[in-house]
């Protein structure tokens, strides 16, 4: 799967990520290397979510490997979504290192992410103490954060939604700066032509998916806050209620 395409991103294997210089630390700055982090997380979810298994994992890299967007995705009975650990982190300080958890779709690794970013802002030299505890508060969280866009889900997947109705909220996420302009036609080519039968009825679900398509090509400085501001949009207009007009 390609997790990012735009800003010069490209899709990146586990291995990819050591090949990339370590930059060398100083006495304020400690850099956490994109694999190190990578593993850390998938060892902790693997210990930590019981009744999760690992599915697979999924890797960006941009600006010649100075920022790294990944992540893991594990299942359990659900056939439709799968718990997501989504996670960044720079070499060239551009980035804060950052966790967030939610969802993936199955049929089309959409992100469905909620709740905040767990952020270190700073590489700094307790970098390396604080990123496992922070890393383990996430995970312990991820679990409710799944199946809390599970049930957002099925409550999307209950609300209607006509053509106008979907163009209000695309213009709601463009007007809000979830999407860019160049993002506006690929989330609506995807409401008008799903290119998954899942999303074919038309319902907030299949317009939350439209639009978590289009947002695949964001540049991994600020992926992770693009699906969490999406999620709180839609809740915040009671997942749609208020958008509807028939």
């Amino acid at each position: 799967m390609a997790l990012l395409l735009h800003c010069g991103a490209e899709s990146a294997q586990l291995e990819d990520l050591a090949k990339v210089p370590l930059p060398r630390a100083t006495k304020s700055y400690q850099p956490v290397g994109h694999q190190d982090l990578a593993n850390m997380l998938s060892d902790l979810a693997n210990s930590l979510l019981s009744g999760f298994a690992h599915v697979k994992s999924d890797f960006g890299l941009a600006r010649y490997g100075q920022q790294m967007f990944g992540v893991h995705t594990y299942k359990n009975s659900d056939e439709n979504l799968g718990l997501s650990i989504g996670f960044r982190n720079s070499y060239d300080r551009t980035l804060s290192i950052g966790i967030a958890a939610g969802a993936s779709v199955f049929v089309c690794d959409n992100l469905a992410l909620t709740g905040d970013i767990t952020v270190l802002r700073k590489h700094t030299l307790n970098v390396q103490n604080d990123i496992e505890q922070m890393a383990i508060s996430t995970i312990f969280k991820s679990r409710s954060a799944y199946f809390q866009v599970r049930e957002d889900a099925k409550r999307m997947q209950e609300i209607p939604l006509s053509d106008d109705d979907a163009f209000r909220l695309l213009g709601l996420t463009y007007g809000h700066g979830i999407i860019s302009p160049r993002q506006v036609p690929v989330a609506k080519k995807e409401w008008l032509e799903p290119s998954h039968v899942d999303f074919e009825p038309r319902s907030l679900w299949s317009c939350y998916n439209a639009i978590t398509e289009a947002l695949k090509t964001s540049p991994p400085r600020n992926i992770l806050e693009k699906h969490l501001d999406l999620h709180r949009l839609v809740k915040h207009h009671s997942l749609g209620s208020d958008l509807v007009t028939t």
